[in-house]
């Protein structure tokens, strides 16, 4: 497959696309004629085509030395703990070669071969993680259309290449069809997709607990009066400066992140060389896999056991592929193949070549194999290094919050861009503190006990099982390949990494049990939120004002306010029932009603010239507007007149092509509008634009109260009153709409769901 990168220009055909109104609309059941939209859309928006941009040396370099900083700070921190966490009694020489091997074939089957060959292919126009997974697939599969709105296909897309029409092979068409016509088949797909997000949010509040932690107990081996509690209490008191930092952003001190990771590789890679040299000359005989036989001969259960503390030398490898989006992919594999991975090859060898000679160091393999002269720069570049690690989690749990919010599947948050130059930088207060709460509760809980390092490993494997399974669908659905060329991606690393997980699973009564309860807080959240807008959103369709009503409504109101006024709506067809209620209890409407719905479409960002799809209704006066966005672009703002301008030309342009008529280049229609525009359509234009001119606009939002019915089951009433709670205790749309509170007004509504 040929590798496109991030960055890349996009190519842009233009075509025209045609939006029916739903059949729903009207009592009788049969559908309008259609109405042909004249404005255009891109497939640089509806198809994303990319030209590949070359990167020069140089750029390629530099974006390599900037992933050192973010993405293995956490891959690159492991040697802390891994030995540590591996709780084998009175190892002998080959004991720990095989240990070696272990952690060898590991890094390179898991971390090299999957994520740096394979998997970072598999992203979505260069964006990576779960969430990115699920929105490829969605393009190519329509399984949202049960799931939910957010990404549910609209008559307009049948005919575009924004949805794959390729079927592949028989084997690709019949599992497309299936996954497509099955509900139970697609809830079960987004939930696998939750729970991946949710246990790398987990991360967020592992990573600095254990690498912290890991990096402090290092004062013990200098002095051995220092007691555990005192070791907490200082990793405690350096976890809780870094989350109150957070809300003053990385970007004064990030430039620092990448120099710092790279001084701790090449240390660590110097002490391994070392410790070869001085303390077992023959430490890289332990890269043969028969020392992995071996290992299991001898301990049998018990190896099986210890493969949990194993399984912690890839610990951040997700990271290659979920922060993706800030680089490209040869960036990424450059700095892996020819940096952290030969660092972390040696610094590993180098503590198996110590531990051989001194096994009774195991607990704290890492500083004792760091020679007395360099301790002490040893251990502040290893407590600087687990900073780092800690804060590319905390900021990855931020972007996996955004993305889920905008994807529809997490309440409304605040977001805070600490950044004017980088839109990828930003903080959530409320999520912050979160992690803050469950991180410093795990580590004071756990007393710094081996606990974290068994909660570590469930959430480190249980993530990337649960992304080969979702490669495996796009190595089927997307890239088209035949299943028998699936097979051994999906046996090898399967297999790897489900005895990894049947290991670490044994670990659940000893602290494994963390991961899981931190998942299900959340997937609990992500599922009511998105089975709720659910729910509601199919009560809205019930109940929404046919065409019909609409005129018999517009016509019976007797006072036209000047000015432009938006119903919000998340309805994509029809007009709310909130209308309804607004005219009745009102009993007038401004001059020009837009009704607006904001959709969110799987692609990464919407070019803002092929973001609005505009139409107008029978009734002077009322129109449609469809605003699009990606998962990855900025929230609408509705201050000043940026937006109201925007949506404001998308009709008039609408106006004018339905006036000339398809076919005719921007020249022509031009040219005609200006000579041979109708008198209905030139008042049409000029209603807008006085309307623009009168008065700023006003937005009017739903403020549902929402009642579960008795008819529901006693769970999905749960679910329900769940999802209620959260919109009324969390953010509103206002507040990520930014509608200024002067032309905000919000219309009440009981909704028994």
């Amino acid at each position: 497959m040929e590798d496109m990168d991030q960055g890349a220009e996009k190519v842009t055909v233009m075509e025209s696309i045609v939006v029916q109104d739903d059949k729903l609309e009207h009592p009788n059941g049969e559908p309008p004629k259609p109405k042909r939209m004249k404005k255009t859309i891109s497939e640089a928006y509806l198809a994303p085509l990319f030209k590949p941009k070359i990167f020069g040396k140089s750029a390629t370099l530099l974006l390599a030395y900037q992933t050192l900083g973010v993405v293995y700070g956490d891959l690159g921190t492991s040697p802390l703990y891994t030995f540590s966490s591996i709780n084998i009694q009175n190892p002998e020489e080959r004991d720990l070669l095989g240990i070696l091997s272990m952690v060898f074939w590991t890094l390179t089957m898991i971390a090299l071969v999957k994520y740096v060959f394979i998997v970072i292919r598999a992203d979505d126009h260069g964006e990576g993680g779960t969430f990115a997974l699920y929105s490829l697939l969605c393009r190519h599969v329509n399984v949202g259309q049960k799931v939910g709105n957010q990404f549910k296909r609209l008559q307009s897309d049948a005919n575009l290449k924004y949805f794959s029409q390729n079927h592949g092979n028989n084997f690709n068409s019949r599992t497309k069809q299936v996954l497509e016509n099955s509900a139970t088949f697609q809830k079960a797909l987004l939930i696998v997709v939750m729970i991946g997000t949710c246990m790398v949010i987990g991360d967020g509040a592992l990573t600095p607990a254990i690498s912290v932690l890991s990096a402090v107990q290092g004062i013990q081996s200098k002095s051995s009066n220092l007691s555990q509690g005192a070791v907490v209490g200082v990793s405690a008191a350096i976890l809780l400066l870094l989350f109150l930092l957070q809300r003053f952003g990385t970007g004064r001190v990030s430039f620092l992140f990448s120099p710092v990771m790279i001084v701790w590789f090449i240390a660590n890679a110097f002490v391994g060389i070392y410790n070869i040299a001085k303390h077992y000359p023959g430490a890289f005989k332990g890269l043969n896999p028969y020392y992995i036989v071996y290992f299991f001969r001898k301990q049998q259960k018990d190896g099986w056991v210890l493969l949990g503390g194993v399984v912690l030398c890839i610990t951040g490898a997700e990271a290659m592929f979920a922060d993706l989006g800030h680089f490209n992919k040869r960036s990424i594999q450059i700095a892996y193949s020819t940096l952290v991975y030969p660092a972390l090859i040696l610094t590993y060898t180098g503590q198996t070549a110590y531990l051989i000679k001194h096994p009774e160091d195991m607990k704290n393999a890492f500083y004792s194999a760091v020679p007395t002269p360099v301790y002490w720069p040893m251990f502040v570049i290893a407590t600087l290094a687990a900073i780092v690690a800690s804060q590319a989690l905390i900021s990855a749990s931020f972007s996996i919050i955004k993305q889920s919010m905008a994807l529809g599947c997490f309440p409304r948050v605040k977001l805070v861009h600490t950044s004017q130059n980088n839109e990828g930088r930003i903080y959530s207060p409320e999520v912050n503190y979160v992690l803050m709460v469950i991180c410093l509760a795990i580590l004071v809980g756990f007393k710094g006990g081996p606990e974290i390092g068994n909660a570590y490993g469930v959430a480190v494997i249980g993530v990337m099982f649960i992304t080969t399974c979702l490669v495996s669908l796009v190595m089927l659905l997307v890239w088209n390949m035949h299943f028998l060329l699936i097979l051994p991606f999906l046996i090898v690393f399967g297999l790897i990494e489900g005895v990894y997980l049947s290991a670490v699973l044994n670990k659940v009564p000893q602290g494994g049990w963390v991961p899981f309860v931190i998942s299900a807080f959340f997937v609990v959240i992500m599922f009511s939120w998105n089975h709720g807008r659910q729910i509601k959103y199919k009560y809205l369709t019930e109940r929404k004002v046919s065409s019909e009503d609409l005129q018999t409504l517009i016509a019976n109101v007797e006072t036209r306010v000047p000015g432009v006024c938006f119903l919000c709506t998340n309805l994509i067809y029809g007009i709310p029932p909130i209308l309804r209620h607004y005219v009745m209890n009102v009993g007038a409407l401004h001059e020009i009603l837009i009704i607006l719905t904001i959709r969110i479409v799987p692609v990464t960002t919407v070019l803002l010239e092929e973001r609005f799809i505009v139409g107008k209704f029978e009734p002077k006066g009322v129109y449609r507007c469809l605003a699009q966005y990606g998962y990855g672009d900025v929230a609408p703002n509705m201050e000043g007149q940026e937006f109201l301008n925007q949506v404001i030309e998308s009709i008039n342009d609408y106006i004018k092509n339905e006036e000339v008529g398809d076919g005719s280049d921007d020249h022509e229609r031009n040219s005609v509008v200006e000579n041979s525009c109708s008198i209905a359509a030139q008042e049409e234009l000029q209603q807008l634009e006085r309307a623009r001119n009168e008065r700023a606009p006003v937005y009017v939002l739903g403020k549902t109260t929402l009642r579960t019915s008795k008819n529901r089951g006693f769970l999905e009433g749960r679910v329900i009153d769940l999802y209620g709670f959260l919109q009324t205790n969390c953010r509103s749309a206002i507040s990520t709409m930014r509608v200024p509170p002067e032309q905000l007004l919000q219309v009440g509504m009981v909704y028994e769901l």
